[in-house]
Parts: C-alpha cells; structure tokens; sequence
C-alpha cells in the first residue's frame, strides 16, 4: 500500500532580529547591521544581509567583525520586540494548519496536509504565509516546500532571501546527491570533518554507504543519515514539542590547546547560548559543557545549581568552572559546547528544590 505524501513547509524569517531593526529604523536600511554589542568582549548575535557580504556571522566576536566590516553599526538586541513579531507570525501559521512545530523565534515547520483552508497546493500556501508576513510585519521570509522536513529545510535555504522553492518527490533523491554534506541539516561541522575523512563529501557519497558501515562509525545517528541520502525523512510535525535545552558548539578550523583561546570560545558560545535563551523567555539550573577532541573522544560536564542562570556572565563563569578541569589537555581540542537545561521562564516561579541534607 502506498503511503499518502505529506505536504511540509518550513517558513525561515530572513535575517529577522536584523530585520526588525532595519524596518523599526529607517536610517539602518541598506546599512551593515549587528544585532550585539560593539565592546571588546561583545559578540554579534544576528546580522544583516549587508554585513553578511563581508563576511559578518552570528557568534563572531564584535572585534572581529568590526576588523571585516569597518561600516558596521551595532544595535543592541530588543527581544521583547523579535517576540512580539514572533507571535504575529505564528499566528499567521495558525490560519492554515494547527500542526506547527516552532524550532526557534524565526523559523517553523508546519504541516499542511490537510490545511485549515481549502488551497490548491503547498506551494500556494507558502505564497499566500509569505505575503500575508510580509503584508502584517514589514518583513520578508523564505518558504521551503517538500514532502519532508529535511527536504523541507533545504529548500527554504535555497533562494534565499524573499524566496521559495519546492523540492517534489520525483526531484529528492537527485537533489540531496548533488550537496556536500556540510549543507544537510542534521550533520554538523563536526561530522561532516568525519564523513569527509572517510571519503563521504556529498549525498551520493553517502547514499553510496552500507548502513553497517555508518553504524560503525556513527552510531545512532546513522539510519538518520542512511535514509536522508535516499530524501526520506519520516520525523513528523511535532506539535507543542517541550524544549528541553537550549545551546551552542564551536568547531574550530585549527585544534586549540591554550585556556586563553578557550576563554575566547566561552565567551563567545555563553553570549550565544544566553542570546537563544532570552529569545525564548526561558533559563535553566543546570549548564553542561562539552569537549571534543582530534581523535573525536569526548568529555560532558555537568553541574545543578540552586539558583538559575542569571545573565551571560553568569553562565561563561559556571562554565568555565566546568572547562577548567580539561585544560591543559593532553590533545588538541577541536570542539567546545553549552547547553543550558532544567529549563524555567526567565524571572518565573523557580521550580521546588531539594533541600540540603547539611546546610
């Protein structure tokens, strides 16, 4: 029996905190904007598509991006703002289809299978998503339109930006062939260094893979690979789907070995992670840290705290405490993480704690 085919679409706001400063401030437009802070220890949480040109990246120290772009103006963030908007756009999803799954202020996945309206096609319906957040907000957003959220989230990456593009089930397998596999969502710097080591540069490659051989190397994360590189993707719209963490990694270009270097990359990700937790209203108890090494052996750490996290500079301080230990390694150190779990709304009701034993 032959199995309906799903309709996905996944909607990406284009540069969006950026964006919304652009189109609240006329005298930004056609600027190189960061959203962040210009200071010495600041770092750029989103840019415009102007100061993408030279270069300019989220989680790219402030100095640095400032050395690429001379011309670039700093705002600082307004996440009340970026939520606000958020919410018009979500309620804009919500007149099409009830299954949403959020992955972040800026971006979704909505299943439109049986959509709320009758349309003739997902592809109309991304139209009519994208003009209507364009008509409400000011804002542009890209559409990708497939049967899958894999092939659904490519798409969406690739007319960026104001753009949309349909990836068919006739067209899947041949599109994933063609791309590195550093362009699949799903498989990280990290891994692609992997795949890439063992001869896997792009979906053929991969589609080209034994599943034995990707389990051995891979492990759980290899049927996800094995059936991405055929297009299939069986992961459903998760509605309501609880965020357990929130967090950031760096993989570096070059091994570091030094705690200097190190405390550069924890200031770096902690803004970044805390930016992302702001963004949704939310802090935690618990931060982990995670160290990846040249042979790809890795250490987490962990530690509850009493109290949640209060600022950016309260989770760089607990997680250097976490990452001091590792230093000075005996390899180099080709990956550091955050995460941020045991998740709360910022400034709500703390949860119950277990008293101390001892005081």
């Amino acid at each position: 029996m032959t199995r309906a085919c799903r309709r996905i679409i996944h909607v990406d706001m284009d540069a969006f905190y950026a964006s919304v400063e652009q189109r609240d401030n006329p005298a930004l437009r056609g600027r190189p904007v960061a959203v962040g802070s210009a200071g010495r220890r600041g770092v750029v949480a989103a840019a415009s598509y102007e100061a993408r040109r030279f270069g300019v990246r989220s989680a790219m120290p402030s100095v640095t991006a400032l050395r690429q772009c001379p011309d670039l103006v700093f705002v600082p963030p307004r996440f009340d703002v970026y939520r606000a908007v958020s919410a018009q756009v979500q309620a804009i999803f919500s007149r099409f289809t009830s299954l949403i799954q959020p992955l972040s202020l800026d971006e979704a996945y909505l299943d439109v299978t049986q959509p709320l309206l009758p349309c003739p096609s997902a592809t109309g319906i991304a139209t009519m998503i994208r003009e209507q957040i364009y008509a409400e907000t000011g804002l542009t957003a890209s559409a990708g339109v497939s049967y899958n959220k894999f092939l659904a989230k490519l798409a969406s990456d690739y007319r960026k930006p104001d753009g949309q593009f349909v990836i068919t089930p006739a067209m899947g397998a041949d599109f994933v062939a063609g791309l590195p596999v550093e362009a699949f969502h799903g498989i990280g710097p990290a891994t692609a260094a992997r795949m890439n080591a063992l001869g896997i540069r792009t979906g053929l490659d991969l589609r080209g893979q034994p599943l034995s051989r990707l389990l051995r190397h891979f492990g759980k994360a290899a049927g996800f690979y094995h059936g991405i590189a055929r297009g299939i993707d069986e992961r459903p719209v998760e509605v309501n789907r609880p965020r357990r963490s929130v967090g950031a990694e760096q993989t570096f270009d070059t091994d570091i070995h030094d705690w200097a270097a190190a405390r550069v990359s924890i200031r770096a990700l902690a803004h970044r992670v805390w930016s992302r937790c702001q963004a949704r209203d939310l802090t935690g108890v618990t931060v982990t840290v995670k160290v990846r090494y040249n042979d790809f052996r890795q250490i987490v750490r962990g530690r509850t705290g009493l109290d949640a996290v209060r600022d950016d500079a309260d989770l760089e301080q607990r997680a250097c405490g976490l990452f001091m230990p590792c230093f000075p390694p005996a390899r180099g150190i080709r990956l550091m993480g955050i995460t941020v779990s045991g998740l709360r709304p910022a400034g709500g009701t703390p949860a119950p704690q277990q008293l101390a034993l001892f005081g």
